[in-house]
């Protein structure tokens, strides 16, 4: 595993970090999620990430992570561990239990550390701006978190170019740099190479990667329609069957054909061509399986592209 500097921070990163988001509920297998963190580590990868509404249902993955902590991690292991948790998104009910209030993001980082049996978390992030909240006030008890010895670095999440450019003066006023911005990024999802990755680099600031393959799109899953285990099948997820169009699973196809020229799989090849931006730190990965994390950490086997590989992709994602 190759661990990259997070910005202009003395923090390494592993190329590949483990995301918590699915299969790690009270809904899912604990054994199954154990083993895959278990692995995960032995393969290299340091990070694993959270938030407090990750389930189903909301907490669970945490209160799951805590034990495999519990179970697997004692003592000095703790220290051999970036872990990560955020605060943003609806959580419990009233007017305290969402976005970006110092009430909400401390109080909730407090039930994170319980639901862990932590001290302390390595980064605490800011899930998403709030509109309705001064900016001061979000970063402030991000500062905060960190001035009380309850996490070690703070970051960002969903926040565009403008958003993150005044969180991070902000945070450097106060004396706590802001250490990564964890956005949505992957051949689909092409935003933030309008502007933030650039503000991410000026300011010193680490990015990762999050729905790296689109949430599945960009495997070999969609090349021959809609696979009743696939998360578009499931009405009740994130995403749905409208989303695939003929166009799109063109692209798919195309793409699928290019990977296989680089003697790699689709998810592989979508995992490498965001490793080859420099400004990227990390890509976060799910897996279901132990099998499935294993093919991603496939990808870091050829991350480098050629001119050509760069232009066709370009023409795919184009038409």
């Amino acid at each position: 595993m190759k661990y990259n500097r997070c910005g202009k921070s003395g923090l390494l990163l592993p190329q590949i970090s483990l995301g918590l988001w699915h299969n790690f509920g009270s809904v899912d297998d604990f054994k199954n999620g154990e083993e895959i963190v278990k692995v995960a580590f032995d393969k290299g990868i340091t990070h694993f990430d959270l938030a407090n509404n990750y389930g189903p249902i909301p907490g669970s993955a945490e209160s799951n992570f805590g034990q495999i902590l519990k179970n697997n991690f004692q003592g000095n292991l703790r220290d051999e561990l970036v872990i990560s948790t955020k605060a943003g998104y609806k959580m419990w009910d009233g007017p305290y239990g969402d976005w970006g209030s110092r009430k909400y993001l401390l109080s909730s980082l407090d039930q994170s550390l319980k639901r862990m049996n932590l001290d302390y978390v390595d980064i605490f992030y800011s899930h998403r701006f709030d509109p309705e909240t001064p900016l001061e006030e979000t970063m402030m008890a991000l500062d905060y978190a960190v001035k009380s010895g309850k996490a070690l670095y703070i970051g960002i999440s969903n926040y565009n170019a403008e958003q993150t450019a005044k969180a991070t003066d902000i945070l450097k006023q106060l004396g706590t740099p802001c250490l990564i911005n964890q956005t949505k990024h992957s051949m689909f999802v092409r935003d933030p190479e309008n502007g933030l990755l650039d503000v991410l680099e000026e300011k010193g600031i680490g990015c990762i990667a999050f729905s790296p393959l689109a949430q599945g799109l960009l495997t070999d899953k969609y090349l021959n329609g809609i696979p009743e285990n696939s998360r578009a099948f499931n009405p009740n997820g994130h995403l749905q069957t409208n989303a695939i169009t003929d166009v799109l699973q063109n692209k798919i196809y195309h793409l699928n054909e290019l990977a296989k020229e680089r003697s790699q799989s689709l998810a592989q090849m979508a995992l490498a061509w965001l490793l080859k931006d420099n400004r990227v730190t990390s890509v976060l990965v799910g897996a279901s399986s132990v099998a499935q994390l294993m093919d991603s950490l496939q990808s870091l086997k050829k991350c480098s592209f050629s001119t050509y590989e760069l232009i066709e992709i370009e023409k795919i994602l184009d038409c």
